[in-house]
């Protein structure tokens, strides 16, 4: 969908000779082995209800984030005062942050026998994680080493409302709002290399520097805000494995 070329270091399935479009009906397949690996494993359970109404309902939210970042960005009408920091939120909340982050705790705390309505801090602390997660993604899209991230950035060209043109529309004067929306989302180099220069000359990484660490404190005080020490300690796993991420 992003028609991308690369994803964890190798060539997009869609992208393989012999591939193409079978690559849908593919993915069809893979989406369908969730609710049979749940019943091979979890069937009889007292939670497996449950389980796979979580998993539903987290696909429902991640295909919802996908189309709004979708129709956000459709080629036909490019408009970059849609670009905002509200509109980037709700986007990456049902995009990434469910699925990435919510989930597997989610998974984890109704296996244990707990009611998941008793946890809306915690899926609250684990939705600004997933934000956080996302915001670090579209940064090293431009700034990281393609060669270590394992996937070449495309955020510019494809005219994602990623959080560093948010940032940039925010900061920029009328002339650099002109440069970026005569160059964002052109395949042309030339352009790409223009939008980078603003972003540097817009101090965006010193910009994206401070929200880490102020992200980090922020959510460290809510974890520790936690009645539950285990709990505690799942979330701050969590946190330290993606605090200051390279890729």
């Amino acid at each position: 969908m992003d028609n991308s070329h690369t994803r964890r270091g190798q060539l997009c399935w869609f992208r393989v000779p012999k591939v193409g479009l079978i690559a849908v009906n593919d993915g069809i397949i893979l989406r369908n082995h969730i609710p049979r690996i749940l019943k091979q494993h979890f069937k009889g359970k007292p939670y497996y209800v449950d389980l796979l109404d979580l998993f539903n309902e987290v696909e429902f939210q991640t295909a919802s984030g996908q189309m709004l970042d979708l129709i956000t960005t459709h080629e036909g009408e490019k408009d970059l005062s849609k670009y905002t920091l509200p509109v980037y939120r709700r986007i990456v909340q049902y995009k990434t942050a469910y699925y990435s982050f919510y989930l597997p705790v989610a998974c984890a705390l109704l296996m244990s026998g707990e009611n998941l309505d008793n946890f809306v801090d915690v899926k609250n602390i684990l939705v600004d994680m997933g934000t956080y997660f996302q915001v670090q993604d579209d940064f090293l899209d431009c700034f990281g080493d393609p060669e270590f991230i394992g996937k070449i950035g495309t955020d510019i060209e494809d005219y994602k409302c990623s959080w560093l043109v948010v940032q940039a529309l925010e900061r920029a004067d009328e002339s650099q709002k002109k440069l970026l929306s005569e160059n964002y989302g052109k395949a042309d180099s030339k352009c790409v290399a223009k939008v980078k220069a603003l972003y540097k000359d817009l101090n965006l990484e010193g910009v994206f520097a401070d929200y880490e660490s102020k992200s980090y404190e922020k959510l460290i005080s809510s974890i520790e805000a936690q009645p539950s020490k285990a709990v505690q300690d799942v979330l701050k796993s969590f946190l330290h494995k993606i605090y200051k991420r390279q890729k």
